[in-house]
This record gives C-alpha cells, structure tokens and sequence, in this order.
C-alpha cells in the first residue's frame, strides 16, 4: 500500500495527539470492519470557537495522519467553520488515500462532528 508523502509526514509527526481532559465535547466514532477507534476531544470558548482540539486512535497510517490533520483543521475555527470540514478535504489535504482508506477519513469528519454534537448537548444547544 502506497501513502502520499504528506499522509506519512502527518503519521510521523502527529500534532495534537493526547486527552483534553474536562472537554467541552467528545466525539468517539470506529470502524467495526478494520478495527480503528477515534476520540476527539474539543475546548470551546464563550464565542463558540474551537480553542483545543486533541485527539485518541487506535488505528492505521490513514487512521493516524487524518486524526492529527482533522484537528489542525479545526482548532482556532468556529463550530460553524468546523462543521464545514469534509472527509474529501482531509483527503485532498493528505494529497490521496488508498481507496480502501478513505473510510479512515470519514471517522475523522465523524469524529469531529461527533464532537460538536456532544458540546452542543451539554451546552443545551440541541
């Protein structure tokens, strides 16, 4: 299986890897067929921005490099702004995933909007 050399400089070099803990939102989503398991925690502040965005996997290369990218994408963005991240942007970002990796890009999407919805639950907002 062929990466693209960002996929595995994002692998190598994994940013916001680890727990928020007393997150505003948690998002856990996983892939039953493959195995991988995602968390992604979120702190927002009183303007609905993401502040911190950090994340757990237990998973692949793809799994990895499109949790740590999917949070560069969001931290410092508003809830509104992060929702707008897309699974074919993370994609596009990596420069391509195996076909068959494409899933882990849609748990990141998932994760993160997995995320705002528990903020919002806990805030009232839904």
């Amino acid at each position: 299986m062929q990466y693209s050399p960002k996929v595995m400089e994002m692998f190598r070099n994994t940013q916001n890897m680890g727990r928020i803990e007393n997150a505003d939102g948690i998002g856990k989503v996983g892939n039953p067929v493959c195995g991988d398991v995602m968390w992604i925690y979120i702190k927002v502040d009183e303007n609905e921005v993401i502040t911190e965005c950090k994340f757990e996997t237990f998973g692949c290369v793809a799994a990895i490099a499109t949790s740590s990218l999917a949070t560069e994408l969001v931290r410092g963005k508003t809830i509104a702004d992060a929702l707008l991240v897309t699974n074919k942007r993370i994609v596009d970002l990596l420069g391509g995933l195996p076909v068959e990796k494409h899933h882990c890009s849609v748990l990141a999407e998932d994760g993160i909007r997995n995320a705002i919805e528990d903020y919002r639950k806990k805030k009232g907002k839904i």
